[in-house]
């Protein structure tokens, strides 16, 4: 009577994904931690990104129904949240109306803030755009990373082959399928990080006009001493006249 431990030696897969690590050695090993890595390494940085862009499109919400409310720009500053995109670049704005005056050699007011806002307009988008990068690398890389452990995989079959003399299921089987466990895992990790970089640089993007159409109103605010402001809502009709109804005819 066989005991439990053999039953359940004879019940597990020899073709999964341990088996495969077991029979790879280091270099499946070491593929598999690579793969994990560049895979976890990902998600953290698209969930990340995700609530950071969020952030970012309640503060614009937020500074379109409060900020222009306020009678000048430091009342309006003072209602945006602290260390948010858009109270920093209301900050940057105020300091440079204020450097301006002490240039040696002034510049036109207007080219002088246009550049400072842009400047920290940039400097917001390049904070915004940080781990993109590596999601860009993980997408493009980590195919080729499992296709290192296919070709071992392939090549490991094929000695296994030469010893044996003959082809056989029971030779080959293992190594293959675990070049194409490789295969499958590279593609795993790849497809998640492209498709999350599409898309957080399309939400970046979303993100980046909102703030853009923000400089300009804040801009021609600027330049204009208080005198051009964004309308912020839609203006309100005039109602209709009532009409009258006819007075009922009297009989003669």
């Amino acid at each position: 009577m066989a005991t439990p431990a053999a039953a359940a030696g004879a019940n597990s897969n020899p073709y999964g994904l341990m088996a495969a690590l077991e029979q790879g050695g280091i270099i499946a090993q070491s593929v598999f931690a690579i793969l994990v890595i560049m895979s976890a390494v990902s998600w953290y940085i698209m969930f990340t990104k995700l609530l950071e862009q969020q952030k970012i499109f309640n503060q614009a919400k937020r500074a379109r129904a409060s900020f222009w409310s306020a009678p000048n720009l430091r009342e309006g500053a003072n209602k945006l949240e602290k260390n948010s995109a858009y109270r920093q670049l209301v900050d940057d704005g105020i300091l440079a109306q204020e450097q301006h005056t002490k240039l040696d050699d002034p510049i036109d007011r207007h080219e002088w803030m246009h550049t400072s806002l842009r400047r920290s307009e940039a400097a917001i988008g390049s904070k915004l755009g940080n781990g993109l990068a590596f999601l860009a690398t993980v997408g493009s890389t980590s195919p080729f990373v499992g296709l290192f452990g296919t070709v071992i995989g392939i090549y490991r079959a094929l000695i296994k082959i030469g010893a044996a003399g003959q082809a056989s299921i029971d030779a080959v089987a293992g190594p293959v399928g675990e070049a194409l466990i490789m295969t499958a895992l590279g593609l795993a990790v790849a497809v998640p990080a492209v498709l999350g970089f599409n898309w957080l640089q399309r939400r970046n993007k979303a993100a980046l006009e909102q703030l853009s159409a923000f400089g300009s109103d804040l801009h021609a605010y600027m330049v204009s001493n208080g005198a051009v402001r964004p309308v912020t809502s839609a203006p309100k009709l005039a109602a209709a006249p009532a009409v009258k109804a006819p007075a009922p005819a009297t009989k003669a």
